[in-house]
């Protein structure tokens, strides 16, 4: 037996090795040593070194909760050394640097840096504890957190500082969540069970992702059960996931846990087509395996596809690691663990000092021994390997997608927007077939009328029925659940993407959506690039055109919450006819790092503008369609039925002598008031208003969301209580049709007429 090897067996303080365990990695040295990839010696001094970074990452996680001072060299903590108030998901963190500790050595041993994700983003501090050990650093924190007793001590410092800049942001490169500066992190992982919809989409053949998943999200969001529906070796690359079953969540026990525990959940795994692996949850050993073993697995099943021996869908290998809430400190296994394991303050209360320094001397390691360990695990030059924080998905190289340009269409031709469309993308998917194209669909797309897009890219199922749009390998993703669909669109950042929806259940994705642009909008102000290409969320049998279904169907909260967000990354779109419609996708699709909602009528409309003015109308955010000089009244109109409204009103008001100007407003947070330096270099300046919009002192809004809304976004354009008026939606609906919505809402052409004879004054 080698020396590394019996080093390995004996464990390290918390950190013990199971007898499963100790067999399985046995068989993974001899079978690494006899393929060449990793020679017996090495791969025995890797797991043994992996032992004692994971002893110190725990260690280094617990300081950044209770610590203000850090000592290296293990000293036990005096009053002074600790924060007055601690802070941290200090339980979770403790539980995931087994993990990402075991993640590392895996990469080590096969001598590929794969990609990874957590769901649990609460739980950075162990990601953050194990970066500035091992010094896989961005510059920020590489520059600011030395492995010194200064840089352990100003890190413990910083985390939960609540300093902020002048100009309102956090002034420490670090953070309660993943965030960029978080080496390798790609997603925040704050809204619970996202990673969990979107990992099986993420990478790419060639690459591979392990995901980290948590119990309490498995709770929280379901869909995930579906990833083995979805994965196909042709078009993506390997996955892991691995659920950290640490059965608590808060202060109450998870659904799982009261189920039956790891047993339930393994039968529930294997009733929705996984292959469960049950390793130790508190050894990083169990990891490193687990993610090698489960990569092979999956291989050989893609393996067997290709070659006729098995089909899809595949058994899906899904790793369960067993462990408690806050392994390796006291407290483990409480409530108290998901946050705070231990009494108090170590600054004021003897016993959590005591408590904290116990625990604290079972996990320190001596410097010199910690050295060594990190030496023996960087293994990336030897291996011309990039480091973790460079991984795959976090340095995304995507090509610029061929664009095809929109086509004139016949100008008397009324035409769909969302017909129109949908011819667009057909062009856009066949002009890039080396891209790889998800559709995320809640709904029935034939319904959004994409039918051309629907018969070319097909739902995505295991078991195709002759004559319908379905294929194993098909780009559509089909699933009655919002939060899935749309992930399936937003995990695929090195393609092309968009969702379609109905108006009023799109609103189920803006967790989904929200997570995304905020993460987007950090890199930026960062100063990192945001390489994929932006993703429209079309939403159709919207409020204004849905009426026969009822009040439910009608609700334009999607995009009222949305022109909320920021709009350098998150703009609102209202399409007024076929050509702004395709304009906009082509804008959008030449774009990158944005997240869209274009709201887009499915009923056929009239074409108010020729392709020409309708890229003008999306480069500006707005057309002016009609004006007279010295106009009495401006009609400003958001939405396919409010412009032809807005249209018939003014035609009215024209016969009555009345001089009307009529403006088509495509993306109105160009003309909102700029919040910070990024939005105000995306909207207009007063000038370019002016340029763009005549001014005209009586001015009537006609709105597809509710009017309150629209005063608030576009108050540049706001001429006064007595002479401004808007018109929106008033929360009035049911079975009615479009004309009977509109009645309802006070925005029927003749409304219309009354509102602006009222504004003007004329009886």
């Amino acid at each position: 037996m080698h020396d590394a090897q019996q080093a390995w067996q004996r464990g390290l303080g918390v950190i013990q090795h199971r007898e499963d365990t100790r067999e399985r990695v046995s068989a993974l040295v001899d079978y690494l040593d006899s393929t060449g990839q990793c020679p017996a010696q090495q791969a025995w001094r890797l797991f043994a070194a992996a032992d004692r970074l994971c002893s110190m990452g725990l260690w280094l996680t617990a300081h950044m909760t209770y610590a203000r001072q850090v000592w290296l060299d293990g000293r036990a903590m005096t009053a002074q050394d600790f924060k007055d108030v601690p802070e941290g998901h200090t339980g979770g963190a403790l539980n995931m640097v087994p993990a990402y500790v075991g993640y590392l050595l895996a990469n080590a041993l096969s001598g590929k840096t794969r990609a990874w994700m957590m769901g649990q983003g609460h739980c950075v501090a162990a990601i953050d504890a194990v970066n500035l050990l091992t010094r896989n650093l961005e510059p920020e924190q590489e520059e600011r957190y030395p492995l010194s007793d200064e840089g352990l001590s100003r890190l413990c410092q910083d985390f939960y500082s609540y300093a902020i800049t002048p100009d309102g942001r956090p002034a420490a490169p670090l953070g309660s969540h993943v965030n960029v500066h978080t080496a390798g992190g790609i997603s925040e992982g704050g809204y619970l069970g996202f990673a969990g919809l979107q990992y099986v989409h993420m990478p790419l053949p060639g690459q591979e992702l392990v995901s980290f998943l948590s119990d309490g999200a498995f709770e929280e969001q379901r869909g995930s059960d579906w990833a083995a529906r979805w994965w196909r070796g042709e078009d993506t690359g390997l996955v892991m996931p691995v659920m950290i079953a640490n059965g608590r969540r808060i202060d109450q026990r998870t659904t799982m846990s009261q189920s039956g525990g790891v047993h339930w959940f393994r039968e529930h795994l294997l009733l929705n087509g996984f292959e469960p692996v049950d390793i130790d949850g508190r050894d990083p050993a169990a990891f490193a395996w687990a993610i090698l073993h489960m990569g092979e697995r999956l291989q050989q099943q893609h393996e067997a596809i290709r070659a006729g021996r098995a089909s899809y869908p595949v058994r899906l290998p899904y790793a369960i690691a067993e462990t408690v809430k806050g392994f390796g400190f006291p407290g483990a296994g409480t409530n108290a663990a998901h946050n705070l394991p231990l009494p108090g303050s170590g600054a004021h209360d003897l016993r959590t000092r005591e408590l904290f320094n116990e625990g604290c001397a079972l996990l320190h390691v001596p410097v010199e021994e910690l050295q060594d360990a990190i030496a023996t695990l960087q293994t990336h030059a030897a291996q011309g390997r990039v480091l973790e924080r460079d991984h795959c998905l976090r340095r995304l190289v995507v090509p610029a997608p061929v664009l095809p340009a929109p086509r004139e269409l016949p100008a008397q031709q009324p035409m769909a927007p969302m017909a129109a469309i949908d011819e667009w993308v057909c062009e856009l998917a066949l002009a890039n077939p080396g891209m790889r194209f998800r559709v995320g669909n809640p709904d029935e797309m034939r319904s959004n009328r994409m039918n051309k897009t629907l018969d070319l890219l097909q739902h995505r199922v295991t078991s195709p029925e002759k004559g319908v749009a379905e294929s194993l390998q098909g780009s559509v993703i089909t699933a009655l659940n919002e939060e899935a669909v749309i992930s399936a669109a937003l995990a695929n950042k090195q393609g092309l993407n968009l969702a379609v929806s109905y108006e009023a259940f799109a609103v189920k994705m803006l967790g989904a959506m929200r997570q995304e642009v905020i993460f987007a909008r950090h890199a930026l102000e960062a100063g990192r690039e945001v390489p994929w290409v932006s993703v429209p969320v079309l939403v159709s049998s919207h409020t204004w055109e849905n009426g026969k279904n009822e009040q439910s169907h009608q609700d334009p909260t999607l995009c009222e919450a949305w022109l909320g967000e920021m709009a350098d990354v998150a703009p609102v779109y209202f399409p007024f006819d076929a050509p702004s419609a395709v304009a906009v996708m082509h804008a959008l699709m030449g774009s990158r790092g944005r997240v869209a909602t274009v709201v887009a009528a499915k009923s056929v409309t009239p074409q108010h503008c020729s392709a020409a003015q309708a890229a003008q109308a999306v480069r500006d955010g707005a057309l002016l369609l009609r004006h007279e000089e010295h106009a009495d009244l401006q009609l400003l109109a958001l939405g396919a039925c409010q412009l032809q409204a807005a249209l018939d009103a003014a035609q009215t008001l024209q016969a009555q002598g009345l001089r009307c100007s009529v403006v088509a407003l495509v993306e109105p947070g160009r003309f909102r008031l700029p919040r910070d330096a990024r939005e105000t270099a995306c909207v207009h300046t007063d000038a370019d208003i002016a340029a763009l919009i005549p001014p005209v002192r009586k001015r009537l809004f006609v709105c597809h969301t509710r009017a309150e809304v629209m005063t608030g976004v576009l108050r540049r354009l706001d001429t006064g209580a007595r002479d401004s008026v808007f018109l929106g939606y008033r929360n009035r609906g049911g079975t009615l049709d479009v004309a009977g919505m509109q009645q309802a809402n006070g925005q029927s052409a003749a409304q219309i007429v009354t509102a602006a004879l009222a504004l003007l004054g004329v009886r």
